[in-house]
């Protein structure tokens, strides 16, 4: 490889290196602006809210053209899981906790 031809690769590294971070960067904010929403649907799990509306699901109180995702008691608590999860891997959240 010509001193040349190294640095082309080597500035091509760096720029995917930047890249890459530059889209993490923007994940992790939108992850953590994301945070309220995660307590939100926790406190509407935990706090009885949910039950009462499964139970009124269940009972055929809804049209069936409403999403409701939310009701799944599975996906719900898939997606606190892999929030929770995903905190645990980010290091800026250990000192908030």
């Amino acid at each position: 490889m010509t001193p040349e031809e190294r640095i082309i690769y080597f500035e091509a590294l760096m720029d995917r290196l930047d890249e890459a971070a530059e889209v993490l960067e923007e994940a992790l904010e939108a992850f953590r602006e994301a945070q309220p929403l995660a307590a939100e649907l926790a406190e509407y799990y935990d706090g009885g809210q949910w039950r009462e509306d499964f139970e009124a699901d269940e009972a055929g109180r809804f049209p069936d053209s409403l999403k409701r995702g939310v009701l799944s008691e599975d996906a719900l608590f898939n997606t606190l899981t892999r929030n929770r999860e995903l905190r645990e891997r980010v290091s800026f959240y250990e000192d908030e906790e």
